[in-house]
């Protein structure tokens, strides 16, 4: 494992988050409209799911947002990620969904290796008609860590996703891998 090239200071003292994003929704928005749709049988029914890999569906999100209904078959995840400087909210649909994110805000750019601090871990499970909102730059992975059952969720990102920063972890070491631009996966 390589020696970090920078280690954030404790979650008090990190970063200073930019000001959102002018206009569009709030993240509650995003989350009320990603709890609504995920809510409406007719929308998740539409969605053909695939027993190997995740499947989706773009969906027009609100006020000029970007949304997704998205299937995730067992044992599936997105691995760690952030959305760049879009803040968003997903909820599930169907199944459960887990969510590990971190407590802390990481610089935008400038790095390539972070030692995390002790403590910034945090855990979440999202079942069927459950949600959460998250601002910008903020890191994550999402699993179905079910066995047998595929889940479904919707997810929404105001301003539309610029990029996607994607990050393997070795215990406390977050390293950025890669950026996946839109035309990636649209």
């Amino acid at each position: 494992m390589s020696a970090p090239t920078h280690a954030p200071a404790p979650a008090a003292a990190a970063v200073p988050a930019p000001a959102a994003p002018a206009g569009g929704p709030t993240a509650r928005e995003l989350l009320d409209f990603a709890l609504e749709t995920a809510a409406d049988a007719d929308t998740v029914a539409a969605l053909p799911l695939d027993p190997q890999g995740r499947t989706w569906i773009r969906l027009d999100g609100p006020a000029g947002s970007e949304a997704w209904l998205i299937g995730w078959p067992p044992g599936t995840g997105t691995g760690w990620h952030d959305h760049a400087g879009s803040r968003g909210a997903f909820a599930t649909a169907r199944g459960r969904l887990t969510e590990n994110s971190l407590a802390v805000r990481l610089p935008s750019e400038g790095w390539k290796s972070l030692e995390l601090a002790p403590g910034v871990d945090r855990l979440r499970h999202l079942d069927a008609g459950t949600g959460r909102a998250f601002v910008e730059h903020h890191v994550h992975e999402v699993l179905n860590e079910s066995p047998a059952e595929h889940a479904i969720s919707v997810h929404a990102y105001y301003p539309p996703l610029p990029l996607i920063r994607r990050y393997s972890r070795s215990g406390p070491v977050l390293t950025l891998e890669h950026v996946e631009r839109p035309a990636d996966w649209q």
